[in-house]
């Protein structure tokens, strides 16, 4: 245990996690003809997955509203998974399990349609 109290086990879990994300994301970016770098800039990783699923720029403004911020992640959410072609509720997976389901989507067969 360290001076901090943080396990150096669970420091290492929460970095494997985000490397994983970080390459899922990158993959979907790509898999919707975007550059997968753009993971990496801040508010213009927001801006390009608004641009995946078809929204306005202007939402970005929307995320810094609290509670209505969360509204629009799950409408985010919710177009991202149609637009891959997936139903709804798969949504609710997103939001509960997106650890999971980001992978999922990355590296299924599930295909943009835009």
């Amino acid at each position: 245990m360290s001076d901090l109290g943080i396990s150096p086990f669970f420091v290492v879990i929460d970095i494997i996690i985000t490397i994983v994300l970080i390459i899922a994301d990158w993959k979907i970016f790509v898999k919707a003809g975007k550059p997968g770098w753009a993971i990496f800039i801040p508010i213009y990783n927001v801006l390009v997955m608004l641009e995946i699923v078809g929204k306005p720029w202007w939402w970005l403004l929307l995320l810094l509203i609290p509670v209505v911020n969360i509204v629009i992640l799950v409408m985010v959410l919710y177009n991202l998974v149609l637009k891959f072609g997936k139903p709804g509720w798969h949504t609710v997976l997103a939001l509960i399990f997106g650890v999971i389901y980001f992978p999922y989507l990355a590296f299924s067969s599930a295909e943009y349609q835009g």
